[in-house]
């Protein structure tokens, strides 16, 4: 009981306890970066129609779900590019190789994957009985190559594991009509109606309700997912993760823009082509430096002494011709 108030006490405590923590624990506890790769049995599970980077910051309970479009180009020139220069189709080759093309487009350095089949959130969403979601519009679509048939009614409603499947898999309509602009056409209207839900579920499947459930939602996780992530490892976040604002979760997608056959430049596939300073300034924004961080550093600042800066600064003249080859960089300036 000692150990439990000495860990923040409820079921933090008793959670952290259960699994050896002490009050070190959290500080150095590090935020945790996952690529989600969902895979769709349709394609014989040969490409991603999902990847999405989560991460959890347990000091101060900060998360984020940023989605990399599906036809994002990973190719050397797309002006040649085929099918196979997707990033949806690298997990042809192996889960590391997307994660690894994720790393180079972001310019992070994720360690950890899962690849989630789809059948996982269909069986996920049945056992919970059910995720209450406003389906954003009217959804019609049928593929009798894919065998998939969708058919929702917009508006508020609890959609079954075959509805939230017919969600997440929607792009367009049978006559082409698809998410207003507000939302995000097509596959970024579908991306985002993709991490709306994850959030919702999550939102719904932490509930008391469920604690009975656990079993049933461990052995969907056991069958239906593929993951480099250790059972070690997610034990140490959980204790946290329960106190997590899910409406808090932002929500972004990979800035850039999609090119074609009819676009200017021409295409001979529709490619997604991130745009590189627009990514490189997300990822800050994003991932950069944490407010607790900021705030050790300002006392650092305001705890130094004048003449320490005064010794520590060498003030010179110089002229005009080495003056001319100074370069200087500005970071994190407006306007």
């Amino acid at each position: 009981i000692y150990r439990i108030k000495q860990n923040g006490g409820g079921m933090t405590g008793l959670l952290s306890t259960l699994v050896g923590h002490d009050q070190e624990t959290l500080k150095n506890l590090e935020p945790i970066q996952v690529l989600l790769m969902g895979v769709s049995t349709d394609n014989g599970g040969q490409l991603t129609d999902t990847i999405i980077i989560g991460t959890y910051n347990p000091k101060n309970q900060s998360a984020s779900l940023l989605s990399i479009p599906r036809d994002t180009f990973v190719g050397n020139n797309p002006k040649t590019g085929t099918g196979s220069d997707k990033i949806n189709a690298l997990y042809q080759k192996s889960p590391e190789k997307t994660l690894e093309k994720v790393n180079e487009l972001t310019g992070l350095n994720i360690e950890y994957y899962m690849v989630i089949d789809n059948q996982a959130l269909i069986e996920l969403v049945d056992v919970i009985e059910g995720v209450e979601f406003n389906v954003p519009i009217d959804m019609v679509y049928d593929d009798t190559s894919q065998n998939l048939h969708i058919n929702l009614k917009a508006g508020l409603q609890v959609l079954d594991g075959e509805k939230a499947e017919q969600l997440l898999r929607f792009r367009h309509g049978n006559n082409g009509e698809t998410y207003p602009s507000e939302w995000g056409d097509n596959d970024m209207g579908r991306m985002k109606t993709q991490r709306e839900f994850m959030i919702e579920t999550a939102k719904q499947t932490l509930q008391a309700k469920n604690i009975l459930k656990i079993k049933d939602i461990i052995d969907i996780a056991y069958e239906y997912i593929e993951t480099n992530l250790s059972i070690s490892v997610i034990k140490d976040y959980v204790p946290y993760a329960i106190n997590l604002d899910i409406n808090s979760i932002r929500s972004e997608v990979l800035p850039g823009a999609s090119y074609g056959p009819s676009t200017t430049p021409s295409y001979p596939l529709w490619f997604f082509i991130a745009d590189e300073v627009k990514t490189e300034k997300l990822i800050e924004e994003l991932y950069g430096t944490d407010e607790e961080t900021e705030e050790q550093l300002e006392e650092t600042d305001e705890s130094e002494d004048e003449e320490e800066i005064e010794e520590n600064t060498n003030l010179t003249e110089i002229d005009k011709n080495d003056a001319s080859k100074i370069k200087i960089e500005l970071l994190n300036g407006t306007g």
